[in-house]
C-alpha cells in the first residue's frame, strides 16, 4: 500500500465536473471578494487584537499585523496559483493529494479541521460576548461561558467590580463560574440552517454583512482617529520587565513576533475562498481575484483598525478591564457621546462575526465533502440535499462538533489551536507549488505565483516562525490533535481510500 499515492489532474477535474448531482456553480467574482472578507474581518480584527496588544506587542500590534499580512500574502499567491490550476472543493487538502500523496493529504485535511470548525468555535464565544455586551450583561455568567471559565467579583455600592489578585483572598467576593456557552450554540445553530438551505442564499445573505460591517468599521476608525492620545504609544516596542505585567508572554521584538501569531487568526479566511471553486462559476479567473483581492483589502482595514484602537485606549487595559468587548469598551470610557457607534458596532459585529462562522462552517463542510469523496472519512459527509444539493448531514455533524467547543471550551484556547492549524496548512501549500512547477510545469496556469520558488520559501520560513511562537502548551495540544488524525488514518481511512483500493 503506497500511502504517498496521488491523484492526477485529470481524476480532480473529472470529479469536479459540473452534473446534476454535484455541488451548483453559483458563486461570481464578487461573490467570492465578498466571501473571503466575511470570512477574515471578525473576531480577529474585533477580539484578537486586543489580545494581542495586551499579551504580547503592545502598541506595536500594527507592526505584528504587517508581519502576519506578509506570511499570508506569500501563501495567498501559492494558493491562487493552486486555486486556478485546481478548481476543486477542498482547498489545501485537494491540492495535498495532487502534489504530496494521501498521507499528507489527510494531515493537512486533519489540520483544516483546527482551521475551520475550531475557527467557526472561536467566533461563536466571540459573538456570546459581544451579545451580552450589548445587552449590559443579562445573560447570567454561568449560560455564557465556559465551565474552564470563572469570573471574581466584589459588590461596590451595589454594583459588581472586579477584582485585583491583591483583593481575590480578602473579604466578600462573589466567585461566578462558568457552565455552559447557550448564544455561542445560538448562532451556530442558525448559520448551520443557513447553510443547509444553500450556497447561494448563503452568499447573498454573506454579502449584506460585509456591507454593514466594513462600513462600521471605516466609521470606528474615521471618528476614533481624532480621540488617538499619541501618549499611549510609548514605548511602541515593550521593553522587558514593565512591573505589574510580568503576564506578558514575551517583550520586544519577540513580542511583535508573538503577537503576529497571535493576529493571524485575524487573516484567516482569505482560503476559504478556496474551498468554493466546485461552486464558482468561473474558477479559473475569479478564484485569485477572490483570495488576493479579499486579502489586499483586509490588511489595509486591519493596520488603520489597530493604529486607531492602541491609540485611543493603552494597551495595559487590554489585559484586565478591556479584555472582553475592547472595541466598545475603548468607545465607552475614551469617546463621549458616541455611545450610538458603541452599539452600531456591536449589533454591526455580531453580524460581522456571523458570517465568518457561516464560512467557516462552509469551508470545513467542503473539505469533509471531498474527504468524503475520496473515502477517507464516512460517506455520510459527501451526502447532498436532495433539493438544496448542499452537504446537509456534514453540516449537522459539524454543528454538534463545533457547538462542543463553542458551548465549553475558552475562546482563547480555541483560537490559538485555530492558527496553528491554518500555518500549517500555509506551509504546505507553499511546498506543494514548488513542487508542482519542478514536476508538472507543463500544466496550464490561470494564474502564476511569481518568484517561485523564492515566494514559496518566504512563504514556508514565515509561517513556520510564527508557529514556533505561539504559546507552547497550545503547540503540545496541536501535536496531541495531529496524532489522534495519524491514529485515525491507519486505523479507517488509508483501508477505505477510493485510491487505494483502485
Amino acid at each position: 500500500m503506497n500511502l504517498f499515492v496521488k491523484k492526477s489532474l485529470a481524476q480532480l477535474m473529472e470529479q469536479g465536473a459540473d452534473s446534476t448531482s454535484g455541488l451548483k456553480r453559483t458563486l461570481g467574482p464578487g461573490n467570492l471578494v465578498a466571501l473571503g472578507i466575511g470570512a477574515i474581518i471578525g473576531a480577529g480584527l474585533f477580539v484578537r487584537t486586543a489580545a494581542a496588544a495586551g499579551e504580547a506587542a503592545g502598541p506595536a500590534v500594527v507592526i505584528s499585523f504587517i508581519i502576519a499580512a506578509v506570511g499570508c500574502a506569500f501563501a495567498g499567491l501559492c494558493y491562487a496559483e493552486f486555486a486556478s490550476m485546481i478548481p476543486i472543493a477542498g482547498s489545501a487538502y485537494t491540492y495535498a493529494y495532487a502534489t504530496m500523496g494521501e498521507l499528507v493529504a489527510w494531515i493537512i485535511g486533519w489540520a483544516l479541521v483546527l482551521e475551520y470548525a475550531l475557527g467557526a468555535a472561536t467566533v461563536s464565544i466571540a459573538w456570546s460576548e459581544y451579545l451580552n455586551n450589548l445587552l449590559g450583561g443579562a445573560i447570567p455568567y454561568n449560560l455564557s461561558h465556559s465551565p474552564l471559565e470563572h469570573l471574581v467579583t466584589r459588590v461596590v455600592n451595589g454594583k459588581e467590580a472586579l477584582v485585583s489578585t491583591s483583593e481575590m483572598f480578602s473579604g466578600d467576593v462573589i466567585v461566578s463560574q462558568g457552565l455552559i456557552n447557550l448564544p455561542a450554540l445560538l448562532i451556530l445553530s442558525i448559520i448551520t440552517l443557513v447553510l443547509i438551505k444553500g450556497t447561494s442564499e448563503s452568499a447573498k445573505l454573506n454579502a449584506v454583512i460585509v456591507f454593514v460591517k466594513v462600513a462600521i468599521v471605516l466609521t470606528f476608525i474615521a471618528f476614533g482617529w481624532s480621540y488617538i492620545n499619541p501618549e499611549n504609544y510609548t514605548p511602541y516596542i515593550i521593553p522587558e520587565g514593565i512591573p505589574g505585567h510580568e503576564s506578558l508572554r514575551e517583550w520586544g521584538w519577540t513580542g511583535v513576533l508573538g503577537g503576529a501569531g497571535i493576529v493571524f487568526f485575524a487573516f484567516i479566511g482569505f482560503d476559504a475562498v478556496s474551498t468554493a471553486a466546485q461552486e464558482a462559476k468561473n474558477p479559473k479567473k475569479d478564484m485569485p481575484l477572490g483570495i488576493l483581492g479579499s486579502l489586499v483589502i483586509c490588511t489595509v482595514l486591519y493596520v488603520l483598525f489597530s493604529y486607531v484602537l492602541t491609540g485611543i485606549a493603552n494597551w495595559t487595559e487590554f489585559e484586565t478591564v478591556g479584555k472582553e468587548a475592547s472595541v466598545a469598551y475603548a468607545i465607552k470610557t475614551y469617546m463621549p457621546g458616541f455611545g450610538w457607534l458603541e452599539k452600531g458596532i456591536s449589533i454591526a459585529i455580531l453580524a460581522g462575526f456571523s458570517s465568518v462562522i457561516l464560512a467557516m462552517l462552509f469551508g470545513q463542510s467542503r473539505v469533509f465533502y471531498s474527504m468524503s469523496n475520496d473515502g477517507l472519512i464516512p460517506k455520510i459527509f459527501s451526502e447532498l440535499h436532495p433539493v438544496y444539493r448542499t452537504p446537509y448531514k456534514s453540516n449537522m455533524i459539524l454543528f454538534v462538533f463545533v457547538g462542543l467547543f463553542g458551548g465549553f471550551i475558552p475562546g482563547s484556547m480555541a483560537g490559538d489551536l485555530t492558527s496553528i492549524g491554518t500555518l500549517f496548512a500555509f506551509v504546505l501549500v507553499c511546498i506543494g507549488v514548488w513542487i508542482m512547477r519542478v514536476k508538472s510545469p507543463e500544466i496550464p496556469r490561470a494564474f502564476k505565483t511569481p518568484f517561485v520558488p523564492l515566494v514559496p520559501i518566504l512563504g514556508i520560513l514565515v509561517c513556520s516562525a510564527m508557529i514556533a511562537l505561539l504559546d507552547p502548551t497550545t503547540i503540545k495540544v496541536a501535536v496531541v490533535w495531529m496524532i489522534a488524525g495519524l491514529l485515525i488514518y491507519f486505523i479507517y481511512s488509508r483501508h477505505h481510500s477510493l485510491l487505494q483500493k483502485k
